[in-house]
This record gives C-alpha cells, structure tokens and sequence, in this order.
C-alpha cells in the first residue's frame, strides 16, 4: 500500500479489525519511511459495476461518489456515520446481487430513495430533488404533499400563519 503522504511503497499493518458489522476490514498502517499514519478499508467486490446513464453514457461505478450523494442529503440531520455506511453498504449489496455487471443510473437513484424514505425524510426529499430535477418552490411542495398524504400526516404550507 502506498503511502498517501511521502508515496513510499515501505508500509505495514499496525492494526486490523472488523468494521461496519464484520462487512469491512479495518487497517491502520504505518509508513515506514516519514512514519505517517493512515487507515484503509477493505470490501468483497463481487463483480466490477458499471453505470448506465440515462443519456447512454457508461462509467465505471464509484461507491465513494455514491456515499458522497447520500452524505450530503444527510448533512446536518440526527444520523450517525455508521448509519450511512450501512445504507450505502446495503445498496451495493443490492446492485452486486443482482448478477448485472451494467446497472442504470436510474436504478441507483431509486434504491437511494428507499433507503432514505425509511431513514430520514429531510434527507429523502434533498436526494429527490435533485434525483427528480426540481426546478421550482412548487415541485417540492407537490413532492411533500405526496409524502405527507403517503404516510398520513398533514402538511403545513410555509405562508400559513400559526
């Protein structure tokens, strides 16, 4: 493993534990050239993904572009890292299982959605937004409108006085 610091090829293990539920292994190494320190993640890759856009393009699948995606709907909500790690754990799962080494992006975007819909709404209707492309105040407010009919709550327009 390289170093992320000095590039040297001389590093070794310190430490090794499980990690995300026994899914990923843990690893703190050492350089043994500047004696900078870092942490690596191992994962099974069943097979190599790539993702179909919708206009045809094809790239290969990033699993950190994906957390990043989900992150950011989350940002500044009551979720813990580790939730996170094990939605995005659990929608690769998903996309490997399927057998298909090519997966539409549409795909992708949806199994987020679920996963979210049943984590945090906040972070459910961020992703949908931009998933869904909303250009105006109005598709957030059908979009919520949906939501709060689909789980039974009422929703509260911003411009109604309490």
């Amino acid at each position: 493993m390289r170093c992320p610091f000095c590039q040297s090829l001389n590093t070794h293990v310190k430490d090794s534990r499980p990690a995300e539920d026994n899914a990923v292994i843990r690893r703190r190494r050492v350089c043994g050239d500047c004696g900078g320190r870092f942490t690596t993640f191992e994962r099974v890759q069943l097979r190599e993904l790539t993702v179909v856009k919708r206009d045809g393009k094809r790239q290969a699948f990033d699993r950190d572009k994906l957390s990043r995606s989900v992150r950011i709907a989350a940002r500044k909500r009551p979720l813990a890292d580790e939730q996170l790690e094990r939605l995005v754990s659990g929608i690769v799962r998903q996309l490997e299982s399927t057998g298909e080494t090519d997966v539409q992006s549409d795909q992708i975007g949806l199994l987020v959605m679920d996963a979210l819909k049943g984590l945090d709404d906040v972070a459910y209707v961020r992703f949908a937004s931009v998933y869904k492309d909303f250009r105006e105040a109005r598709d957030f407010e059908e979009f919520v409108e949906e939501l709060a009919n689909s789980s039974g709550v009422t929703a509260k327009r911003v411009d109604q006085a309490e």
